[in-house]
């Protein structure tokens, strides 16, 4: 264990009882690791029973290997998520919990700890990013990665290569090839079911089918230059969808992403496994696999060593600051219960956020039928000026997380139980939460963001987008307004529907 190893390192270490598992493999035997991210997305696959999808790819690649159906990150969204899948620790233990820290506040990963690509390298793989993401909350020492494709590895030398498709990230492209019928889809019930919100989940489903043709012409590539066979191939999302309740919220949407783990003669051809599994074992799996001991202890589970998921009983999630939108929220997932502490219950869930307000079009219709007292009681909780502190949901009897039981009388057992783990476990990784400095910063807390009728000009403003043709070229209507309409003045208000009105008229030649 390095000596810069801090001492509530080996405490977590203790809960975990984690530890590297060495391959004997010799030199020539390694598997070259693929490691595939798709951004913004739960397991809306059609391997996984998603209506109204095709995505034949990946599905063979699920049915050449594992399909793990309880996969979840520790974050909801993608710089924190992914600081922790690129260390093995979870982001808040490494201070890389706040999404889009700024260059100047990004420190070294503290504690000796090293990512993954780094550790790879020195034990002799070629390391490669095949395109542009890495998006860390930390100061890399030194060189991340050597290359941008395997071809530049040397004769013999096993890979490690990390590919992220962009295109299930908002705007979604629709797909000419395969449109999808929205009366084919299936709207979970915290979304209004109407044409609206059914064409917007539709062209998601569409921008995963393009993402589907890319996977398999990546794979088939491996299968041309004869690397199927010796690579290991992982399949995961960075975290959940790009929808309300999803990205940024630790409920399942936020959280639950799809894994496929692919490795010829290791891992059985069309297993199924419903383990708890968190993207801190893949990032573990990669060392153990590669035969590789990072010197320390890491708190993810081998995913190759028999029975080492048998034990778990909880994961963990947290979400804190997303561009400045502050907030703060701690999770613990067993099997059949979930709770959600509420660090910042004073916030709405909806409080502005540029980024969603710019980029998510059936938000839009959740304020507007809010405002109208037209959502029913599952949808209009979200839409609430303030948050509950806790939430505990039955997943068993409500897998939608849409019943809070925090406060019935009949899971006040349950509910001890998770809070005291929730609690054990923060203490574990250092978690102090919010400071009141934080609470008062980022944008301005004020809710609802728009009036009524600003909202009805929003949802007018997204139509013609949300209803293009597969084959149409209509651009996004919004830019990121800098501040809510509520805060704008008359003039700003008109200069910002202006421009969307004309950007939402706009169509671009084939």
């Amino acid at each position: 264990m390095s000596k810069n190893f801090s001492l509530r390192s080996v405490i977590l270490s203790a809960l975990f009882a984690a530890g590297i598992a060495s391959a004997s493999a010799a030199e020539t035997e390694r598997p070259n690791v693929l490691w595939i991210f798709i951004e913004d997305w739960c397991p809306d696959l059609s391997c996984y029973g998603t209506k109204g999808i095709s995505t034949p790819h990946v599905d063979a690649l699920a049915a050449q290997g594992a399909r793990y159906t309880n996969a979840f990150t520790t974050a909801p969204v993608c710089s924190t998520s992914r600081s922790a899948m690129m260390t093995g620790f979870h982001q808040n233990y490494i201070g890389a919990n706040q999404h889009r820290t700024a260059k100047a506040d990004q420190k070294p990963l503290p504690h000796g700890i090293r990512p993954i690509p780094q550790l790879l390298a020195d034990a002799g793989y070629f390391t490669c990013l095949m395109d542009n993401k890495t998006d860390l909350n930390f100061v890399v020492e030194g060189k991340l990665f050597e290359g941008k494709d395997w071809g530049g590895r040397k004769n013999g030398q096993p890979f490690f290569a990390q590919m992220t498709f962009h295109e299930t990230h908002r705007s979604w492209a629709r797909d000419p090839k395969r449109p999808i019928d929205p009366k084919d889809v299936e709207i979970p019930p915290y979304y209004p079911d109407n044409e609206f919100t059914r064409r917007d989940w539709a062209s998601g489903l569409e921008a995963m089918q393009n993402v589907d043709r890319k996977v398999g012409a990546l794979l088939e590539r491996l299968d041309k230059e004869g690397l199927a066979e010796n690579t290991l191939v992982f399949f995961i999302g960075d975290h959940g969808g790009c929808m309300p309740r999803g990205k940024q919220f630790l409920y399942d949407g936020g959280l639950h992403v799809p894994l496929i783990v692919r490795w010829p003669g290791k891992v059985k051809p069309g297993t199924v496994a419903d383990d708890l599994v968190t993207s801190l074992d893949v990032s573990r799996s990669v060392l153990a696999a590669a035969g590789v001991d990072p010197g320390y202890a890491m708190p993810g589970a081998n995913l190759f060593e028999e029975g080492a998921l048998k034990g778990r009983k909880y994961i963990f999630a947290a979400r804190d600051k997303m561009d400045d939108t502050h907030d703060a929220m701690r999770a613990i997932r067993s099997r059949d219960f979930k709770l959600i502490h509420n660090l910042m219950p004073e916030r709405a869930y909806c409080q502005f956020s540029a980024y969603k307000e710019a980029q998510y079009p059936t938000l839009a219709l959740l304020n507007l039928m809010n405002l109208k007292g037209e959502l029913t009681p599952e949808q209009a909780a979200f839409m609430a000026p303030t948050k509950p502190e806790y939430e505990l949901f039955d997943l068993r009897a409500d897998p939608y997380e849409v019943k809070n039981l925090a406060d019935d009388p009949a899971h006040v057992e349950t509910k001890a139980e998770l809070l005291a783990e929730l609690a054990r476990w923060r203490d574990a990784i250092g978690d102090t939460g919010p400071t009141e400095a934080f609470r008062k910063g980022g944008y301005p807390a004020v809710y609802p963001t728009r009036s009524l009728e600003d909202w009805e000009r929003t949802v007018e403003a997204w139509k013609p987008y949300v209803f293009r043709s597969p084959e149409a070229k209509i651009p996004n209507p919004f830019g990121q307004a800098a501040k809510p309409l509520v805060l704008m003045t008359a003039e700003e208000r008109e200069a910002y529907f202006a421009g969307a009105g004309k950007k939402a008229k706009q169509k671009k030649k084939k």
